[in-house]
């Protein structure tokens, strides 16, 4: 499965990388999210390996985020793994005057138990890459 979403942020881009590229700031968007730990490689480079624990309802769900090209300001490459779903992230921010554009482009392959779940439910995950995108985007306007 295959999209693309993005928001326009009122704010000049560099202000709006400075708050994404800022692992505690994370906590202050990312609903949910529990504990990030630093597994390998240098914390916000290529190759670097972090373990990211979130709670939803009343379980938690660990993913390992794996940085495949950090090109900040422009773009930024990630993947995510989780049980049964491996999610890629190319994510790029534009500059459109005193505004960003923050777009992301994201693919997810499932495997197992999760390939039904893709297959029925493939509107959940774009629901949820958008609630991303507009938790951040509300988070850096009101930074």
């Amino acid at each position: 499965m295959k999209y693309t979403i993005e928001t326009t942020i009122n704010k000049p881009k560099k202000d709006v990388v400075a708050l994404y590229d800022n692992i505690p700031n994370l906590y202050k968007w990312m609903e949910g999210l529990q504990s990030v730990e630093l597994l390998s490689g240098e914390e916000g480079k290529k190759g670097a390996k972090t373990k990211m624990v979130f709670q939803t309802g009343k379980r938690n769900m660990t993913m390992t985020e794996t940085i495949l090209v950090n090109e900040l300001p422009d773009k930024m490459v990630t993947t995510y793994d989780a049980d049964g779903v491996h999610n890629i992230i190319f994510t790029e921010f534009i500059e459109e005057g005193t505004q960003t554009i923050y777009r992301t482009h994201q693919e997810f392959k499932f495997q197992g138990a999760m390939r039904l779940i893709g297959f029925f439910f493939p509107k959940a995950f774009k629901k949820q890459s958008k609630k991303y995108l507009e938790d951040f985007k509300k988070f850096a306007e009101s930074n």
